[in-house]
Order: structure tokens, then C-alpha cells, then sequence
């Protein structure tokens, strides 16, 4: 059996979760989640609980009863504390900035790049080389970092560029001069 499928997920009382056929639905505080439950899985409710379980032992089954169970997880937590991923920028003259609900990056290009936020996601500057993206839906809080690490990655040789706070960079030895 799965260990993480055969968890229970906690739901806080100030969470709801609405059972239908293929779907689960999470209304909480910060907002509502409908998450998609797999072939082969059964979901139920019990004193405060939600629990996953799965109809036969074929690895089809098997991999779709943790995932199920972690992305149920996942909506709970999102819609009681949310998800947040920090991004850090380093490089001379590299910087962020908010222009109402956008970000404008300057990081080497000719161009200032701009990027909107999703659906459900928002940005905050705390300072001009610190990035913070916040939402309820962790695959999309993912997704945003991700697509703005994507305009200027960090480099092996000197470290500049867009990385994320917990990330570390391998440097590398430049010429051997």
C-alpha cells in the first residue's frame, strides 16, 4: 500500500470539502480548489478526514493513489496558508520592479521584460533584487517562479541571474589564466 496514499488528510474547520463523482472540491479562507480524482480512486469523507483509496493493486491504480492523496493535500493546504516561492537576482545593474500588478525585469537585456501574473497569483517586490510569488494553487505558484527563472537562469561563472532563494549554483572555474 502507498505510505503516502493510505494518509489521512486533515481538513481544519474552516475548510469544506464537497465530494463529487471525479472531483473534489476545497473552499477554505484564502479561497476554492477543485481537484480532479483519477481512474481507479475512491474518495471519502470520515470525522473530519479525507480518505484515498484504491480499487486493485495494477501500477495504473497505485501511482494515481498518492497523487490523488497530494494534490487533495495540497488543496487544503493552499486554502488555508497558501503557497509561496521566493526568487533571488544577483548580477550588476539586475533588478526587479512592480508596475501595478506586473513585474518589470532588468536583467541585461536591451529590453525591460514584463511579466503578468496568473489567475489566482500575486507578486511582491520587498526589495529591488528579491521576488516573491504568492497564490493558493501550488502548481501555478510553481509554474510563475519557474517561467520568470526562465528569462535570465542563473549562470555557472559568476552566479548572475534570477535564482530561487534555496537554490545553490555549482560555480565553475573561469580560464586557467
Amino acid at each position: 500500500m502507498s505510505r503516502i496514499g493510505k494518509a489521512p488528510v486533515e481538513v481544519p474547520g474552516a475548510v469544506s470539502v464537497e465530494l463529487s463523482d471525479r472531483s473534489v472540491k476545497v473552499n477554505g479562507p484564502k479561497g476554492e480548489l477543485t481537484v480532479p480524482v483519477g481512474r481507479g480512486v475512491e474518495v471519502r469523507q470520515e470525522d473530519g478526514n479525507v480518505i484515498v483509496e484504491r480499487a486493485t493493486d495494477t501500477p495504473e491504480h497505485r501511482a494515481m493513489h498518492g497523487l490523488t492523496r497530494s494534490l487533495i493535500h495540497n488543496a487544503v493546504t493552499g486554502v488555508t496558508e497558501g503557497f509561496t516561492k521566493t526568487l533571488n537576482i544577483a548580477g550588476v545593474g539586475y533588478r526587479a520592479a512592480l508596475q501595478g500588478s506586473d513585474i518589470n525585469l532588468q536583467v541585461g537585456y536591451s529590453h525591460p521584460v514584463s511579466i503578468s501574473p496568473r489567475e489566482g497569483i500575486e507578486f511582491e517586490v520587498p526589495n529591488a533584487t528579491t521576488i516573491i510569488v504568492r497564490g493558493i494553487d501550488k502548481q501555478r505558484v510553481g509554474q510563475t517562479a519557474a517561467e520568470i527563472r526562465m528569462v535570465r537562469p542563473p549562470e555557472p561563472y559568476k552566479g548572475k541571474g534570477i535564482r530561487y532563494s534555496d537554490e545553490q549554483i555549482r560555480r565553475k572555474v573561469g580560464k586557467a589564466g
